[in-house]
């Protein structure tokens, strides 16, 4: 997938609860507010999902883009 047709695909979700998975293993679950070219994201609200039961709130982050390795619709 080209980087604009990514672009795209995280335009149509600003303002949406998407679900991140980072490269240490890592889920976040948040509200997307903003990115860039790099695909630095924003996320407010952002819980970490560390099992079915448990979640760690974060708030607002920002998420470096070289560190995500997929981005979904919540």
């Amino acid at each position: 997938m080209s980087a604009d047709v990514s672009l795209k695909v995280l335009s149509k979700s600003l303002g949406s609860k998407v679900l991140v998975r980072l490269r240490n293993g890592k889920i976040l679950r948040g509200l997307l507010k903003g990115y860039d070219q790099h695909m630095n994201i924003v996320l407010e609200d952002t819980d970490e999902l560390v099992d079915e039961n448990t979640q760690n709130k974060l708030g607002t982050i920002v998420v470096r883009g070289d560190s995500i390795i997929m981005i979904s619709p919540s």
